[in-house]
């Protein structure tokens, strides 16, 4: 199967798709802000790069949330249940950890299907 790398670089892609899988990297918002405006900036990442790969979140089958902090679970979650396609909703874990700095609040990592 081929494998397709998404905006490498010399640490990481920003994606990678083996077969119909894609694979995306940490999506992050901006530093120090909010954890909503972190969410939503990392969500419209996620968009950009599976739209990019041929895919959308309609498309996702597992994401997984990193929070810095679970008392922004709620925050968070009001911004990805506005954000999620209600008519398929994939797969979620959600846990708290440190986050590569201080100044992230959420990480998503998702796993998404391209359509066919």
């Amino acid at each position: 199967m081929t494998i397709t790398r998404f905006e490498p670089g010399p640490r990481m892609s920003q994606a990678v798709a083996h077969g119909d899988t894609i694979y995306l990297a940490g999506m992050v918002g901006a530093e120090g802000a909010e954890v909503a405006e972190q969410a939503k900036a990392a969500l419209a990442e996620v968009d950009r790069v599976l739209a990019a790969m041929g895919s959308s979140k309609s498309h996702a089958l597992q994401i997984i949330v990193w929070l810095a902090d679970m008392a922004d679970f709620a925050a968070m979650n009001a911004v990805y249940d506005a954000w999620i396609d209600p008519e398929n909703p994939p797969a979620r874990a959600c846990g708290e950890a440190k986050l590569a700095t201080p100044g992230y609040k959420v990480e998503f990592i998702v796993t998404a299907a391209k359509p066919g």
